[in-house]
Protein backbone atom coordinates (compact mmCIF):
# COMPACT_ATOMS: atom_id res chain seq x y z
CA UNK A 1 0.00 0.00 0.00
CA UNK A 2 1.53 3.51 -1.23
CA UNK A 3 1.82 6.26 1.27
CA UNK A 4 -1.14 8.59 -0.53
CA UNK A 5 -3.15 4.93 -0.78
CA UNK A 6 -2.62 4.70 3.20
CA UNK A 7 -3.82 8.65 3.11
CA UNK A 8 -7.09 8.12 0.94
CA UNK A 9 -7.71 5.65 3.81
CA UNK A 10 -7.18 7.50 6.62
CA UNK A 11 -9.45 10.29 4.62
CA UNK A 12 -12.39 7.64 4.61
CA UNK A 13 -11.92 6.46 7.70
CA UNK A 14 -11.83 9.70 9.67
CA UNK A 15 -14.96 10.88 7.21
CA UNK A 16 -17.08 7.69 8.12
CA UNK A 17 -16.10 8.53 12.00
CA UNK A 18 -17.16 12.10 11.82
CA UNK A 19 -20.31 11.46 9.97
CA UNK A 20 -21.60 8.41 12.48
CA UNK A 21 -21.23 10.84 15.26
CA UNK A 22 -22.99 13.68 13.32
CA UNK A 23 -25.76 10.99 12.30
CA UNK A 24 -26.32 10.06 16.10
CA UNK A 25 -26.67 13.95 16.77
CA UNK A 26 -29.00 13.91 13.90
CA UNK A 27 -30.96 11.22 15.21
CA UNK A 28 -31.04 13.20 18.27
CA UNK A 29 -32.89 16.21 16.57
CA UNK A 30 -35.22 14.05 14.38
CA UNK A 31 -36.14 12.39 17.79
CA UNK A 32 -36.87 16.27 19.27
CA UNK A 33 -38.77 17.00 16.38
CA UNK A 34 -41.38 14.10 16.25
CA UNK A 35 -41.79 14.78 20.36
CA UNK A 36 -41.95 18.59 19.86
CA UNK A 37 -44.15 18.39 23.27
CA UNK A 38 -41.44 18.45 25.98
CA UNK A 39 -41.41 21.72 25.21
CA UNK A 40 -37.89 23.86 24.86
CA UNK A 41 -36.21 20.77 27.65
CA UNK A 42 -33.18 22.71 28.80
CA UNK A 43 -31.58 19.22 29.66
CA UNK A 44 -32.17 18.36 26.42
CA UNK A 45 -30.35 21.16 24.46
CA UNK A 46 -28.30 21.23 26.48
CA UNK A 47 -27.00 17.94 25.25
CA UNK A 48 -27.70 18.75 21.91
CA UNK A 49 -25.37 21.69 22.19
CA UNK A 50 -22.35 19.56 24.01
CA UNK A 51 -23.25 16.99 21.37
CA UNK A 52 -22.18 20.11 18.22
CA UNK A 53 -19.38 21.57 20.32
CA UNK A 54 -18.07 17.86 20.60
CA UNK A 55 -18.24 17.10 17.01
CA UNK A 56 -17.12 20.68 15.80
CA UNK A 57 -13.70 19.93 18.24
CA UNK A 58 -13.29 16.17 16.79
CA UNK A 59 -13.82 18.15 12.91
CA UNK A 60 -11.35 20.78 14.03
CA UNK A 61 -8.85 17.93 15.20
CA UNK A 62 -9.18 15.99 11.79
CA UNK A 63 -8.59 19.00 9.77
CA UNK A 64 -5.51 19.90 11.49
CA UNK A 65 -4.58 16.87 11.71
CA UNK A 66 -4.63 16.83 8.19
CA UNK A 67 -7.16 13.64 8.61
CA UNK A 68 -9.46 15.75 6.10
CA UNK A 69 -9.96 18.64 3.94
CA UNK A 70 -11.58 21.15 5.66
CA UNK A 71 -14.56 21.51 2.83
CA UNK A 72 -16.36 18.13 4.19
CA UNK A 73 -15.91 19.06 7.93
CA UNK A 74 -17.52 22.39 7.60
CA UNK A 75 -21.00 20.80 5.13
CA UNK A 76 -21.36 18.02 8.41
CA UNK A 77 -21.53 20.71 10.38
CA UNK A 78 -23.22 23.17 8.39
CA UNK A 79 -26.44 20.41 8.14
CA UNK A 80 -26.22 19.76 11.36
CA UNK A 81 -26.51 23.53 12.40
CA UNK A 82 -29.52 24.03 9.61
CA UNK A 83 -31.28 20.94 10.88
CA UNK A 84 -30.83 22.35 14.76
CA UNK A 85 -32.02 25.68 13.62
CA UNK A 86 -35.19 24.07 12.09
CA UNK A 87 -35.90 22.62 15.37
CA UNK A 88 -35.06 25.54 17.50
CA UNK A 89 -37.45 27.62 15.14
CA UNK A 90 -40.62 24.33 15.69
CA UNK A 91 -40.39 24.58 19.17
CA UNK A 92 -41.08 28.77 19.09
CA UNK A 93 -43.80 28.29 16.76
CA UNK A 94 -44.79 25.95 19.49
CA UNK A 95 -45.95 28.69 21.93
Amino acid sequence: MSSSDLLLDMNQKALNLLQEDADKIEKLIEVQMENLTTRQCPLYEEVLDTQMYGLSREIDFAIRAGLISEMPGKLILSKLERNLAQLYEALNNKK
